[in-house]
């Protein structure tokens, strides 16, 4: 048996790194309530407010919770995330557009 000690460094983000990741995070959401405002057209504006969340969802998994090294945990958190929410999307929306379509003056 030897008796070395194993040195375990610890790999984590400094304060500056995460200063750079809190003003992402509010540029992003200055961006959103830039284009809640907007006069966009729907789909355009739903898609840049789902993949700003998206990525901000990421941001925030894989910095403040420190999952950053941890790849798989960081895909079985956004991947299911994801996927619940296009289909939130679909329940929500899906049905007033079909509505709405019904409802049109031919």
């Amino acid at each position: 048996m030897s008796n070395h000690s194993e040195v375990v460094e610890h790999v984590g983000g400094t304060t500056v790194t995460f200063s750079y990741v809190w003003i992402a995070l509010l540029v992003m959401t200055g961006i959103e309530v830039f284009l809640a405002y907007e006069q966009l057209p729907t789909l355009i504006m739903l898609t840049a407010l789902l993949g700003l969340s998206v990525i901000k969802a990421a941001l925030i998994i894989a910095y403040f919770m420190h999952l950053k090294f941890e790849k798989f945990s960081l895909f079985l958190t956004l991947f299911p995330m994801l996927v619940l929410c296009i289909i939130l999307m679909m329940l929500i929306f899906m049905p007033d557009s079909v509505r709405s379509l019904q409802m049109r003056i031919q």
